[in-house]
C-alpha cells in the first residue's frame, strides 16, 4: 500500500470565521498558496439563526475585504454611517444636553465613517470568494493536528489528508486550542454584563445616523441598517445590560421590549418602533493574549484579543490584523522568504500588538467610566464629551483612527 501523498502549502490558516476566511483570500489572491480549515461546513455559517449581529466596517476594513475580492460579493449594499451622534443619560430620561456629534465633515473627503453589513451577507460573500482562488484549498468541516518542528509544520486532517505549511496562523475564536498547544496565557476581564442584540423596523428614516448612548447599566447602540421592501426604515440594536437585566429584557414580548428601546434612545424619536426577527444574548467580556506568535504559529483576530463592544471595533481589529500579517506575508513571497521566520512574526506582532492593547484600554476605560450613575463622573464625562464635540481637529482624530486610517 503506497503512502499518502502530503501536500506542501505557503500557510495553514486554522479557523474559517471572518477573519481566517478574509486573510486566506486576500492571501490566495496574491498567488500563495493556502489551506484553510474550519470544524464546520462553510454553508452552515450561512444560516442566518447562528448570528444576529451586523458589523460596522471601517474604512481600513472596506479596503481589505476589496483587496480579498469580498467586497464586491456583498448580497445587499452595506448601509453608509454618515454622522454618529454620543450622549449620556439615563433610561426614560431626555440625554445630557452635552454631546458629541461626529458629522460628514469630520470624516476625509466625505467619505462614509463606517458601513453597516449584516453578518449573514458578510458569511455569504466570503464562501462565494473562497471558490475563486486556484492556490487556496479548503477543509471544512475537518480537524488538524498540527505538530511544530524547525523548519516546517506538520498537519494530519482527521479527513486523512497529510500537509506541511512553512506557518499556521490561529483564528480559531476566544477559546483557540493552537493558542493552548503553544501555551500562550491569556489575560480576561469579566464586565458581568450580557449584549442583547436585535434587529427593529422604525417609522422614520435614520439618514444614515448611528447612535451611541451611555447609560448607567452599560451603553446602547442603534446602527443604522439598509431598508427591505418589507422594512424600508431598519436598525440594528446592541444594548448591554446586567446580567439578570438582560436576560429578563430579552424574554420580553415585543410590545414592552419595544417601549424599553425607546426609553434608551435618549432625544432620538424615530417614531414607532417594532422588533423584527429572533433576538440573541451574548456574555460580554474582554481578554488578551500575552504574545500573538510562537514557532512558526501566529494568532489573529479572538484568537489574539476581545475587546468590549462598546465602541463596535471588534471585528475592525482583527481585520487590521490580517491586514498587517498579509502585508507581511506577500512581501514576504515576492522576496521567496521563510513565512515562519522568527523576524517576520515579530514584525507582526509589533505593527498590531501595542495599538490593540491601547484599543482594548480605550474601551476598556469608556466602560468603566461610562457605566455608572456616579454624578461626579456624569459631569466629568459629559464635559469631556462636549469638549471633544467643540475641537473639530480631535473629533477627525478620533474619526481618522476609528476609520482604521
Amino acid at each position: 500500500m503506497s503512502a499518502m501523498k502530503t501536500t506542501h502549502y505557503d500557510l495553514c490558516i486554522n479557523g474559517a470565521g471572518p477573519v481566517g476566511a478574509t486573510l486566506a483570500c486576500r492571501l490566495a489572491a496574491a498567488g500563495i498558496r493556502v489551506l484553510l480549515v474550519d470544524k464546520a461546513a462553510l454553508p452552515v455559517m450561512e444560516d442566518p439563526s447562528l448570528d444576529g449581529r451586523a458589523y460596522a466596517i471601517s474604512e481600513g476594513s472596506k479596503r481589505l475585504l476589496v483587496a480579498a475580492g469580498i467586497w464586491d460579493n456583498l448580497p445587499a449594499s452595506p448601509q453608509g454611517i454618515r454622522e454618529i451622534r454620543v450622549s449620556d443619560g439615563r433610561p426614560h430620561e431626555a440625554a445630557s444636553p452635552l454631546f458629541l456629534h461626529f458629522e460628514s465633515e469630520d470624516a476625509p473627503q466625505g467619505q462614509n465613517f463606517g458601513w453597516m453589513v449584516e453578518a449573514r451577507d458578510l458569511r455569504l460573500a466570503i464562501n462565494t470568494t473562497l471558490h475563486h482562488y486556484k492556490t487556496l484549498d479548503i477543509h471544512a468541516p475537518d480537524m488538524g493536528e498540527f505538530t511544530f518542528h524547525p523548519d516546517h509544520v506538520a498537519i494530519h486532517l482527521k479527513s486523512g489528508k497529510t500537509a506541511t505549511a512553512q506557518l499556521v496562523v490561529a483564528a480559531e475564536g476566544r477559546r483557540s486550542p493552537l493558542r493552548d498547544q503553544a501555551r500562550i496565557g491569556i489575560t480576561k476581564i469579566p464586565y458581568n454584563q450580557f449584549g442583547i442584540v436585535a434587529t427593529i423596523a422604525h417609522e422614520r428614516p435614520h439618514d444614515g445616523v448611528a447612535l451611541e448612548h451611555f447609560l448607567p447599566e452599560g451603553p446602547f447602540a442603534r446602527l443604522p441598517m439598509p431598508g427591505t421592501p418589507e422594512h424600508p426604515h431598519r436598525s440594528a440594536i446592541v444594548w448591554a445590560e446586567g446580567t439578570g437585566r438582560a436576560h429578563r429584557f430579552y424574554d420580553l414580548p415585543d410590545h414592552i421590549f419595544a417601549r424599553e428601546i425607546r426609553a434608551r434612545m435618549g432625544d432620538e424619536d424615530l417614531g414607532e418602533i417594532t422588533p423584527i426577527g429572533r433576538r440573541w444574548v451574548y456574555p460580554l467580556s474582554a481578554q488578551y493574549a500575552q504574545t500573538y506568535i510562537s514557532h512558526r504559529l501566529a494568532l489573529a483576530g479572538d484568537s489574539a484579543h476581545g475587546i468590549h463592544p462598546i465602541a463596535g471595533q471588534g471585528l475592525n481589529i482583527g481585520f487590521r490584523d490580517i491586514a498587517v500579517l498579509s502585508n507581511i506575508l506577500i512581501q514576504a513571497h515576492t522576496q521567496h522568504k521563510d513565512f515562519g521566520d522568527k523576524t517576520l512574526l515579530t514584525q507582526y506582532q509589533r505593527q498590531t500588538r501595542p495599538s490593540n492593547m491601547a484599543m482594548l484600554a480605550a474601551t476598556d476605560t469608556l466602560e468603566r467610566l461610562f457605566g455608572n450613575d456616579n454624578p461626579i463622573l456624569r459631569r466629568i464625562r459629559d464635559l469631556g464629551i462636549a469638549g471633544v464635540h467643540r475641537l473639530p481637529p480631535l473629533r477627525r482624530a478620533f474619526v481618522k483612527r476609528a476609520m482604521g486610517l
